[in-house]
């Protein structure tokens, strides 16, 4: 299926993938019409950040995917639908478990009943490596048995096991999209890589970090974005999980060292028990095989860590960019 000059529906696009998500379509030449969580500031998120040509492009449309009929108003009239709407912050999944419910599996329910009325041509259901748990074996393929390690987890394994259904039950044209640790340029500071580089760009000498021996495929955001897109043209892959992974993992200690030798050598690591997950909670081991994607798409990684690592770096850097994060905080 070629995205040029189709009608294509992004959730969440005010976020973190979303938004370089929506980057991408525009440059395919699909007609963007970009779903954002409504808010009385009319903040459009790190949709802000494309630039004004960009902007001019697109159809913004305010709502909660919590609310059917706001969901249906805006999947009405488009062709493919990239659902990434999500509460994602684990920590914060274990004091408001009810509200990831609701956003995560109702709001997929959602998606996937417009989708179905719609008659959309293609739905691309985002999910999340977190639904295995701690590997079991390695790399994880699609096969790895599900492990709900947190209520985060537990709902995006709920949120997949309806679009597998509405796939099977239905025919909705379903793929699920499992990204591993997606990073890159306008990331929260809940995730790891803009929590260490903010702490080292704001002077600070001592790094305060959660459990430093768990490992992570790191998988830079133009690559998440570009197996996303990859997924959504390819016929063979309507049924399918398929995961987006770079194949390597490294451990969050090796690669806090790594960002403190480059950016600040004096500085030294804190393991800080506020950042500490529950013992059953924490996923020790990620690390995932990407065979099926590259069987299906040819798609495969551009960008090394090293490479990824800059230019994240690059864009924190940048006064505007790095003030906006609490680097003192721990966010959840």
């Amino acid at each position: 299926m070629e995205l040029r000059d189709k009608k294509v529906l992004v959730t969440g696009s005010d976020g973190f993938i979303g938004s370089h998500l929506v980057e991408r379509l525009l440059a395919e030449g699909a007609k963007v019409r970009a779903f954002v969580l409504y808010n009385s500031f009319n903040s459009w998120g790190w949709l802000e950040a494309l630039p004004r040509t960009e902007l001019e492009r697109l159809e913004v449309f305010p709502g909660d995917v919590r609310d059917a009929g706001c969901v249906e108003s805006a999947v009405r009239g488009c062709e493919v639908v990239f659902h990434l709407a999500a509460l994602i912050a684990i920590p914060f999944s274990y004091q408001a478990p009810e509200a990831y419910v609701d956003t995560n599996i109702h709001g997929t329910l959602n998606v996937l009943q417009a989708a179905r009325k719609a008659g959309v041509a293609r739905l691309v259901a985002t999910s999340t490596s977190e639904v295995y748990g701690t590997a079991q074996y390695v790399p994880i393929d699609e096969k790895h048995p599900y492990q709900g390690q947190s209520p985060y987890s537990a709902t995006k394994i709920g949120a997949d096991r309806l679009a597998e259904a509405f796939h099977r039950s239905f025919e909705l044209p379903v793929i699920i999209a499992r990204p591993f640790n997606t990073y890159g340029p306008r990331q929260s500071a809940r995730a790891v890589i803009p929590t260490i580089i903010t702490q080292l760009l704001s002077g600070q000498d001592e790094i305060r970090l959660g459990n430093l021996h768990p490992t992570r495929d790191l998988v830079f955001v133009k690559d998440t974005v570009a197996g996303l897109v990859a997924l959504a043209a390819c016929d063979r892959a309507i049924g399918q999980e398929v995961n987006i992974a770079t194949g390597q993992e490294i451990s969050v200690r090796e690669l806090a060292l790594q960002l403190i030798a480059q950016l600040n050598p004096q500085a030294r690591l804190h393991e800080d028990s506020q950042r500490v997950r529950p013992k059953d909670s924490e996923v020790e081991r990620l690390l995932g095989s990407n065979a099926k994607l590259r069987a299906l798409t040819g798609w495969q990684p551009r960008y090394s860590l090293s490479q990824g690592l800059t230019e994240t770096i690059a864009w924190l850097r940048e006064p505007a960019n790095l003030s906006r994060y609490k680097s003192w905080l721990y966010n959840l």
